[in-house]
């Protein structure tokens, strides 16, 4: 190894809500080790990421969660914290549902939208970026490195014990770590070649050279884990057009199935911005986004950070077929408002996802944590935050 490579403790891949809430458990629990987070993205908060713009300092846009719901009886204890530095605020506004008729509905039971409700404050993303000030409020090395594509998990056995080397696409080492830990599921799953066109999957090929049934078991159910795809398209409304969309009264309205049928859309949300303007985020159906899942916005990660090379032409029937979805469900003005195009090819994991028994592997010296794990809060921002305490628990008595 070359000696400029930076070693760390514990390496942690994907900065969404669960990346960054093992960060802040370990450290509340008192573990000063250093830990490296690795993060595709250029920030932050995965699917609770909230987009702006160098342009517009004053655009702020939740465009893949408007909210998050927490329904245990006993929250995550990361919950109080977040509030008492009020990074999180209750989520004060109202849902109301339509179905296909366009009849409006009280709120219905879609999972993500009963129980206590909160929101980040300025935007969701100050979710994922308290969780790393918590975090480094405790003390100890935390390095973030954000744009980075790791590509190759690479352990090796040695007299001092189990090392991961994690490599870029072009076999470049970013870091050696004596713990990994992945909080989403891209490595594991077949979807990184069909999305990267990769050769292999890196965490079936790390797993077997390492010979360990419990990291074969974890990696063969992270690798069946089926998930509903999302396209959401993005509106910025100027004060003549929001007005009215801010006089509904509702700020998120869920669409019923027969909706869903209708318009080819899930949820849609209103958002305020500074100066009497909006933004408007429309969720598509997951039947919409399954038969659009080749198409790829052109500020995506995909477009942004992996050459990948978005037809316009596509992305502009995409974002046209949304736009009069929108108008029609809505009845509303939308004129030549900027448009932004959001995809995930794995927005919502389906059941029966990671047995939390595979969570923590101590003979190959890896974890997994995030909504994808079976249990309270699967598929939603709670069960991040939970399967990343949880895991914080196990790893103490490791690390």
């Amino acid at each position: 190894m070359p000696s400029s490579l930076p070693r760390t403790d514990l390496a942690i891949v994907g900065a969404g809500v669960s990346g960054c809430a093992l960060a802040a458990s370990l450290r509340r629990r008192g573990w000063r080790g250093s830990m490296e987070l690795l993060e595709i993205g250029r920030g932050p908060a995965g699917r609770a990421a909230t987009r702006y713009s160098r342009q517009d300092p004053d655009l702020r846009i939740n465009h893949g969660a408007p909210l998050f719901n927490i329904r245990a009886q006993t929250p995550p204890e990361l919950l109080q914290a977040l509030e008492q530095r009020e990074v999180i605020s209750p989520f004060r506004g109202s849902i109301q549902s339509l179905d296909g008729q366009r009849s409006l509905g009280p709120a219905i039971d879609d999972g993500f939208s009963d129980g206590q409700l909160w929101q980040g404050r300025g935007g969701m993303d100050a979710l994922a970026a308290g969780l790393l000030e918590l975090a480094e409020a405790e003390g100890g090395v935390l390095s973030r490195r954000f744009g980075t594509l790791v590509r190759h998990l690479r352990p090796e056995r040695s007299k001092t014990g189990l090392r991961w080397t994690l490599e870029n696409s072009s076999g470049e080492a970013l870091v050696e770590a004596r713990w990994l830990v992945l909080s989403g599921t891209l490595l594991a799953h077949p979807r990184c070649q069909q999305v990267f066109g990769w050769d292999g999957i890196p965490l079936e090929q790390a797993a077997e050279s390492l010979a360990d049934p419990q990291l074969n078991a974890a990696q063969a159910q992270l690798a069946s884990i089926e998930g509903q795809a999302s396209c959401n398209l993005l509106l910025t409304l100027p004060p003549e057009q929001a007005s009215a969309w801010l006089a509904l009264p509702w700020q998120v309205l869920q669409c019923t199935p027969s909706a869903q049928e209708r318009w080819g859309l899930r949820r849609i949300s209103i958002q305020p911005l500074a100066g009497g303007r909006c933004a408007v985020v429309a969720e598509s159906s997951p039947a919409f986004a399954a038969a659009h899942l080749h198409v790829y916005g052109s500020r995506s990660s995909a477009a942004q950070l992996l050459g990948a090379k978005p037809d316009p032409s596509d992305e502009r029937r995409v974002l046209d077929a949304l736009t009069q979805a929108l108008t029609d469900l809505s009845g509303q003005t939308l004129g030549d408002a900027p448009r932004q195009l959001m995809r995930w090819g794995a927005a919502f994991p389906l059941a029966p996802g990671l047995d939390p028994g595979h969570s923590c592997c101590p003979e190959s010296a890896i974890g997994f944590c995030g909504d994808s794990l079976a249990g309270d809060g699967f598929g939603r921002i709670e069960g991040a935050l939970l399967s990343a305490e949880d895991l914080a628990t196990q790893l103490m008595k490791q690390l």
